[in-house]
């Protein structure tokens, strides 16, 4: 009678609240774990959040979808910077940050027992989303670089695939996928019948001269992409929950239905912080980025020092860092030990899908939630804490 429900047993628990615990019980440790950033939303468009409440009707639930100004700004933002033309075949729903919307999303285009194809390692909470609604991820390793093997997943199509999910700039390995890539696995979903699910919260997070591309402007990709969009991370907002998708517009009611149930709609407050922010626009943000760009090159370079005892893939996106480390048999233990005794903490990648760790430690190292000097302290106690792990 009091057993959980056996679609939540088979979901992993989330890594973030036991590193966080690590954290917390070893003050003064450096956490690389969390993939945030480190400044906060404009604190102008903050102050402007009293007067835009003073209309009494926005403290009654507003429209499923968003509030009319936001959904406005965004579907301009989309067009603009994005080409993605939302009038038409497609629609746009705001909501409680992008997990949100990748939830809703699943639930309203599949059914228990069908397949989701996660290019690995994947990103954690959309493996959860998916066994929670019954599906069946279908794991398919992506290439050493950490860009996709377009092939292998063609090869892992099913009668049972719904669709396909692509997170670009990816998280936890950072790679951006060309264009050439993201445009066969949207033609390969179109052949095939299947949605192809567009993850693209870290779309600022580009260097190197690498490109964000949105599959979403694809002439005639409307009627099977799906497009995630997110203010956590390019504006500062990941508390206060507010994210987009753009779908078919095939999939309105069901959408609908979907978010009025678990939702009814995202945070008005939040919604409007959130047009604030798309007023002042990527402009913001790029210096910023520019800044992270900067402690990413420190961040490799500091990493050069495990050279022949770790190796990442120095990708162009995202703020991650995918350290491949020797083979341990607990892999928790590890991430003790480094807090314990160096005072660092990264999330590790049995988290991401990468089980087999008795070959290979993978470790994620975020360099967005720090200022540069902090970063730069714990890349150094990490260099500390693999060599004293593994006595090199």
């Amino acid at each position: 009678m009091n057993r959980p429900s056996a679609r939540i047993s088979a979901v992993d628990a989330p890594i973030i609240p036991t590193i966080s615990a690590m954290v917390r019980a070893n003050p003064g440790t450096i956490s690389l774990g969390q993939g945030v950033v480190s400044y906060g939303p404009p604190a102008d468009a903050i102050a402007a959040l009293p007067g835009l409440l003073a209309d009494p009707q926005l403290h009654k639930y507003q429209a499923v979808a968003g509030i009319a100004p936001l959904v406005e700004a965004i579907e301009a933002k989309l067009r603009d910077e994005n080409a993605i033309e939302v009038q038409g075949h497609s629609a746009t729903m705001v909501t409680a940050g992008s997990n949100s919307a990748f939830l809703t999303a699943v639930l309203a285009v599949a059914d228990p027992g069908d397949e989701f194809i996660l290019p690995m390692p994947y990103y954690f909470n959309q493996e959860m989303a998916l066994r929670m609604c019954g599906c069946t991820p279908v794991l398919v390793a992506t290439l050493a670089s950490g860009q996709l093997d377009v092939d292998a997943i063609e090869a892992a199509i099913t009668p049972r695939t719904r669709a396909i999910v692509t997170v670009s700039p990816n998280n936890p390995t950072g790679a951006v996928y060309p264009q050439a890539d993201l445009r066969r696995v949207n033609a390969l979903c179109a052949a095939r019948e299947l949605y192809h699910f567009s993850d693209e919260a870290y779309e600022y997070f580009c260097y190197d001269g690498a490109r964000h591309f949105s599959p979403g402007s694809i002439p005639g990709a409307q009627a099977h992409t799906l497009s995630f969009f997110s203010f956590s991370k390019n504006y500062g907002m990941a508390s206060w929950r507010v994210g987009y998708v753009v779908y078919p517009r095939a999939l309105d009611e069901a959408m609908h239905k979907v978010q009025d149930t678990n939702l009814i709609c995202a945070p008005v407050v939040s919604q409007l912080l959130a047009r604030e922010a798309l007023r002042r626009g990527r402009a913001i943000v790029a210096p910023r980025v520019a800044a992270l760009e900067q402690v990413r090159a420190q961040v490799h370079a500091s990493l050069g020092a495990l050279e022949g005892l770790a190796g990442f893939a120095p990708t162009a996106g995202a703020f991650y860092v995918l350290v491949r480390l020797p083979g341990i048999e607990d892999p928790l233990e590890f991430n003790r030990a480094m807090t314990e005794r160096h005072r660092v903490a990264t999330i590790p990648g049995f988290a991401f899908g990468l089980r087999d760790t008795r070959s290979a430690n993978y470790q994620r190292l975020s360099y967005g939630a720090l200022d540069a000097a902090t970063v730069a302290e714990g890349v150094q106690r990490f260099v500390s804490a693999v060599r004293d792990w593994y006595g090199r």
